[in-house]
């Protein structure tokens, strides 16, 4: 089980065919009409909606370490909360190309938008593997 984005890095480099890995940064929000108890538990860290925010993608490569893609995603100006992550095998030690990335990653995000998460790698700011339930 991968519990760090190092873990995740050095696994993608294990596998049999070259990895293109899909990023979806999203924060976590509140809607406008949430009860009291909701509010009190979203300040608790707990509930709310995750909205995403930015999604790359990038070979294992091109984001070798988890401190340069955050000071890249930082430099959107759009701040996260954690960001969501998936791999892509490439085919005759080839990797996927960015362009073949693209509608994954678009189905990547709307499956978070409507809440199926259950595929990606959760990360927290920090990098560490977090449990959502």
């Amino acid at each position: 089980m991968i519990s760090s984005y190092s873990q995740l890095i050095q696994a993608s480099r294990e596998q049999a065919e070259p990895q293109r890995l899909l990023f979806v940064f999203c924060r976590a929000e509140l809607p406008d009409d949430a009860s009291a108890s909701e509010k009190a538990a979203f300040e608790r860290g707990e509930g709310g909606a995750l909205t995403p925010v930015i999604c790359v993608d990038k070979t294992p490569g091109e984001a070798a370490d988890f401190a340069s893609l955050v000071e890249e995603s930082r430099a959107t100006g759009q701040p996260w909360d954690l960001v969501f992550v998936a791999a892509m095998s490439g085919r005759g030690g080839v990797s996927p190309s960015s362009d073949e990335a693209q509608q994954p990653l678009t189905m990547m995000v709307e499956s978070i938008r409507l809440g199926n998460i259950a595929s990606y790698l959760p990360l927290d700011t920090s990098g560490q593997a977090v449990s959502l339930n």
